[in-house]
């Protein structure tokens, strides 16, 4: 049996693994075009892990324009079983203050430039994606925190917005009202793909700051942002070093069998084409 890979998408600041022995970077091609950057393959603690930065080394990929499809298709294809996203979020709630951090168990979808499936014209589907995140994943994430010292907290909604803006006072207060707990401008999006791709998703929330709704505070500016950013990423790259070791632990998921039944096109009219370039999603 091929041994399980742990994939890791670093999110603003979070450009490499302390601890990472790299053995490979790699390009992957998928019909998609190229994922945000090289992929590094490596091991942590004896573990097989694949890194991507989701926006690039040097963070040159504004939130819509991530190849969100390329980065889910290359993770698959390299074999990977569980993704951790680590994403720097706003605040949506006063005991949520900068250098928190959240492990989100629900997702309302804002974002409006973005393709979100890997289903198209030629093949239909549709997954369930009530629950957007891989709870087995979230739980052993929720310890690997604890072990790091962090400050976590277990399950809330994160609001993905488009970007690249801030929001508005209106939108934030807003979202508060719908009970949203932190704010971000790409995890929904991997949730979605993660999900039909079939593989176990989990997203360390980085809080950063007070979204504009919190008036005490002065609005959100990128240097006050940048400077609890980096804080925080430190602390992410310890939660992973702990979340290694435990990763052994997770409990049997239904996620790799999400799209099993997911397709309702007759086989007879799925192209060629389509069953080669997404041989690798849907048999």
């Amino acid at each position: 049996m091929a041994e399980k890979i742990l994939g890791v998408i670093g999110g603003s600041g979070l450009y490499q693994m302390d601890g990472l022995e790299v053995n490979d970077k790699v390009s992957i091609e998928t019909p998609f075009g190229h994922p945000s950057d090289q992929i590094i393959l490596g091991n942590l603690q004896g573990k097989k892990m694949a890194f991507l930065p989701r926006h690039g080394v040097g963070h040159f990929i504004p939130p819509s324009e991530i190849n969100f499809r390329a980065n889910i298709f290359a993770m698959k294809k390299i074999g990977v079983e569980k993704i951790i996203s680590v994403s720097a979020v706003g605040s949506m709630k006063e005991e949520y203050p900068p250098g928190h951090f959240v492990v989100p168990d629900q997702f309302v979808d804002r974002t409006n430039r973005r393709i979100s499936t890997f289903f198209t014209t030629g093949l239909v589907g549709h997954v369930s994606l009530a629950d957007p995140i891989c709870r087995a994943t979230c739980a052993v994430l929720y310890e690997a925190g604890k072990k790091a010292g962090a400050t976590v907290h277990k399950g809330g909604t994160y609001i993905c917005i488009e970007g690249p803006q801030f929001s508005t006072r209106a939108e934030s207060n807003i979202y508060r009202q719908w009970g949203a707990d932190v704010i971000g401008m790409t995890n929904v999006t991997e949730a979605k793909l993660a999900r039909e791709a079939g593989i176990c998703y989990a997203t360390l929330a980085l809080v950063t700051d007070y979204d504009c709704w919190h008036i005490e505070e002065e609005p959100v500016t990128l240097e006050a942002v940048l400077k609890i950013m980096h804080q925080n990423v430190e602390k992410a790259k310890q939660v992973i070093n702990e979340l290694v070791p435990l990763m052994d632990n997770v409990e049997t998921c239904c996620c790799s069998d999400a799209a099993k039944q997911a397709v309702v096109t007759e086989p007879g009219k799925v192209s060629e084409k389509i069953k080669k370039d997404l041989s690798i999603l849907f048999n």
